[in-house]
C-alpha cells in the first residue's frame, strides 16, 4: 500500500468507526426505549399500535413529537390524569428514547371503515384548510408536528374538538386557530379523510 491510499484509507476508517458508533448509539436508544416503553404497552400497545380507538397509534410517529408531548404533559401544558402521571418521573433522556423506541416501530393499518363520501369531503377541507403546510402531503408528519395519516378515527374526532374548545392548546395557537373555523361535520368528515390515509 502506497502513502496516497494509505492517506485515503484513514478518513474512510474513521468515518466508519463514527458511523458504526451512531448506528450502535441508535440501536441502544431503541432497545432504552424499549425497556422504559413497557409501561405504556397496557393503552398504546406493545408496538405503539394502538389496544383502543379513543387512543392514540405511537408507531411510527416521530420521536420529537413523542417527546414534545411527553415533556408537556411533564409541565402541565398538556393534561390528561394518566399520561400526566406516566410522564412525571420520566427524565428527558427516558422520553427521546421513548419516541425513538416508538419511532422505529411499524403502523399497522386502521380497521376502521372510513366512508368514501366523508373522505372526499375531508380531504377537500383538508385541502381549503392548508393541513399539508404542517402535517405534509399524505398528512406524514415532521419533526414537532404529528404524523396523523391512518391515526384512530375515535382520536383524530377527539383532538379536533379538544382543540375547538380550548381543552387542548399545546399547539403555539395553530391548530387551535383552524379548528375554529370548522363545523361538526367537518370533524367527522376530516376523520374520516385521515384515518383512511395510508
Amino acid at each position: 500500500m502506497n502513502f496516497t491510499s494509505k492517506l485515503f484509507s484513514v478518513p474512510a476508517l474513521v468515518f466508519g468507526a463514527l458511523l458504526g458508533l451512531q448506528m450502535s448509539a441508535s440501536a441502544q436508544d431503541i432497545d432504552a426505549g424499549r425497556v422504559k416503553a413497557q409501561a405504556c404497552a397496557a393503552c398504546h400497545g406493545a408496538t405503539g399500535n394502538s389496544v383502543s380507538a379513543e387512543i392514540p397509534n405511537l408507531a411510527g410517529q416521530s420521536w420529537r413529537y413523542i417527546y414534545v408531548q411527553l415533556k408537556d404533559y411533564q409541565s402541565g401544558r398538556r393534561t390528561n390524569p394518566i399520561m400526566s402521571a406516566m410522564a412525571a418521573p420520566l427524565s428527558r433522556e427516558d422520553m427521546i428514547n421513548i419516541g425513538t423506541y416508538f419511532e422505529a416501530q411499524p403502523a399497522k393499518p386502521s380497521t376502521f371503515k372510513a366512508d368514501p363520501g366523508r373522505i372526499q369531503l375531508g380531504k377537500a377541507k383538508s385541502e381549503e384548510t392548508l393541513c399539508a403546510m404542517c402535517h405534509l402531503g399524505g398528512f406524514a408528519g415532521q419533526n414537532e408536528i404529528p404524523k396523523v395519516a391512518g391515526q384512530n378515527y375515535d382520536y383524530i374526532v377527539a383532538q379536533l374538538h379538544a382543540f375547538k374548545t380550548r381543552t387542548r392548546h399545546n399547539d403555539a395557537g395553530n391548530m387551535t386557530s383552524v379548528s375554529q373555523t370548522l363545523s361538526d361535520e367537518d370533524i367527522i368528515n376530516l376523520g374520516h379523510y385521515i384515518t383512511s390515509l395510508r
